[in-house]
């Protein structure tokens, strides 16, 4: 691998390690208080679950990204280039929508308004996939433990919402 490959690897690794670090600072402050004190599903994990499957999580849509990225050259057309922009946009504003879940859940405190959230990232990481796999099937096929994780969380945050 050539180190200008490597770098862009490393970067779309860290872009998306960063979105689970800036939730995780609304994260962990909220959890001995106020998401430990509500009531929550049978089927919630314990929290040290959490940490290491968000983890593995961002550094798969590292990898995901970085084969997008990867694909964009100066030898392929113009239509795809503009293809390839788009689902790097719209990979961005996924990332943002799940930083977002994590200020508006444990930040703010509010599991509705979250739910609607996160939702929308549901929605949004569909729409991702579709355009990754249209590019790269594996891009598109890494992100889908991704999507599993996220309906799982849905149900979580749903039924916070409901028992509290």
């Amino acid at each position: 691998m050539k180190i200008k490959t490597f770098f862009k690897l490393i970067i779309a690794i860290i872009v998306c390690q960063l979105a689970g670090i800036i939730g995780s600072f609304f994260t962990v402050s909220a959890i001995p208080g106020w998401y430990n004190g509500i009531t929550k599903s049978a089927l919630n994990p314990p929290a040290w679950v959490f940490g290491p499957a968000w983890i593995t999580l961002y550094f798969l849509m590292g990898i995901s990204a970085f084969l997008i990225w990867l694909s964009y050259g100066k030898e392929i057309e113009e239509a795809k280039k503009k293809i390839i922009k788009k689902a790097l946009t719209i990979f961005i504003f996924q990332l943002i929508l799940n930083a977002t879940w994590s200020i508006i859940f444990f930040g703010l405190q509010n599991p509705f308004l979250a739910l609607m959230e996160i939702i929308l990232l549901w929605l949004a990481i569909l729409w991702i996939i579709i355009y990754f796999y249209k590019i790269s099937r594996l891009a598109g096929l890494l992100l889908l433990p991704y999507i599993l994780w996220v309906s799982f969380a849905i149900y979580l945050n749903y039924s916070i919402w409901v028992l509290n």
